[in-house]
């Protein structure tokens, strides 16, 4: 007999020993029966649509949808379904460009809305604001749409024209809006009187942390006195942008925690010897994720005095998972922490100034403050 044979048998005989005991046989139960059961009820119920709809579907549109409905049944807006034409639009974005009309969105109170417009772009120019909320889409009800497929909806080729429906406390209007190629340079800043910088980031993308670096140089050589970061209407990014950013001002140690479920923490942190003059922070309800990590690093450390309202509050991260060549799954896998173990997800950042901005918007009363502010510190 070959030693293949002996060893397959060997395997066998333990297996069936193993079953045999109730013990064995128990423990198998418990920890297979619930998953095996539910994963045949899925592959049942694949079986019969496929064998019994009366037109014929294929299996890969079949297998979609029920991805799709199991993400969704998360009930988490930030986690969803990717297909081919999503995921590479999302991987546009992050890398720098896309056609649309320069809006990002979000969900809140399980309404379609506006975290914050991006400078320069058609959304912003028609006067779109953080806080809009978008209540249909070229004519469609976005009461039962995901947040990725509004996204993919609101994409679109440069030159084509869409139409957003936008509620504004109680007021409807209809803005058509031609989609445009989106450019976005998040990092732009110029020096202030009494040697003051301005840095404003509008988003973090693949190129920001080094972008900041450089402006921040620039400013510095030029004799910057005291910083005023603007994040206002920043509706966040990519993590490890966030940190790069924070780091370049926030005193060695941690910037971000980010703690999974099964307590898992990984933590991110700042090397730098010591902060070289005051700053102030500019934040608003369309500051989000990224942002807020800088934000509440800023705070937590006292390195940096925010000044504005209270931040769009969404502490969680989230992870790509390719499921194929393809399509993917954008998943939430943990919460971020501010360095004083702050969860910060659905509550927001109270700044240390809260000053509102008036709907007159002649005077940036906000910026005003900020410098204020760093003048006494000067």
């Amino acid at each position: 007999m070959s030693r293949r044979k002996i060893l397959f048998g060997a395997v066998v005989v333990v297996l069936v020993t193993f079953l045999a005991t109730s013990a064995g046989f128990l423990y198998l139960m418990n920890a297979w029966s619930s998953d095996v059961v539910s994963t045949l009820k899925v592959l049942r119920a694949l079986q019969v649509v496929k064998s019994r709809y009366v037109e014929e579907v294929p299996v890969e549109t079949l297998m979609a949808g029920s991805i799709k409905g199991m993400v969704k049944s998360l009930n988490d807006p930030h986690s969803i379904y990717m297909d081919a034409k999503m995921f590479k639009e999302f991987m546009i974005e992050t890398e720098g460009s896309f056609g649309g009309v320069g809006i990002v969105i979000g969900t809140k109170d399980k309404l379609l809305t506006v975290i914050a417009p991006i400078e320069g772009t058609p959304g912003e120019k028609a006067g779109i604001k953080s806080g809009d909320q978008i209540i249909k889409i070229d004519g469609q009800d976005t009461k039962e749409m995901v947040l990725d497929e509004a996204v993919n909806k609101i994409r679109g080729t440069e030159g084509s024209q869409i139409v957003l429906t936008i509620m504004r406390g109680q007021e409807v209007q209809d803005y058509t809006l031609t989609r445009s190629n989106i450019q976005i340079k998040t990092v732009a800043g110029k020096m202030l009187d009494n040697n003051i910088g301005y840095i404003r980031i509008s988003m973090f993308n693949e190129n920001t942390g080094n972008d900041f670096a450089r402006k921040l140089q620039e400013l510095e050589k030029e004799g910057m006195k005291a910083m005023i970061l603007d994040m206002r209407d920043n509706p966040g990014g990519l993590l490890d942008e966030s940190v790069k950013v924070a780091s370049q001002f926030v005193p060695k140690g941690p910037v971000v925690s980010v703690v999974t479920r099964d307590g898992r923490r990984e933590t991110h942190s700042s090397n730098l010897e010591a902060t070289k003059y005051p700053i102030a922070i500019l934040v608003n309800g369309g500051s989000a994720s990224a942002s807020e990590i800088v934000a509440g690093a800023a705070q937590d450390t006292g390195v940096g005095t925010l000044i504005g309202t209270k931040t769009y509050g969404k502490g969680s991260v989230q992870t790509i998972i390719r499921l194929d060549e393809g399509s993917a799954i954008k998943l939430t896998i943990a919460k971020y922490l501010t360095p004083k173990d702050r969860s910060i997800n659905g509550v927001g950042i109270e700044p240390d100034i809260v000053v509102e901005l008036p709907e007159s918007r002649d005077k940036d009363v906000q910026l005003d403050k900020a410098l204020e502010v760093l003048k006494g510190k000067m």
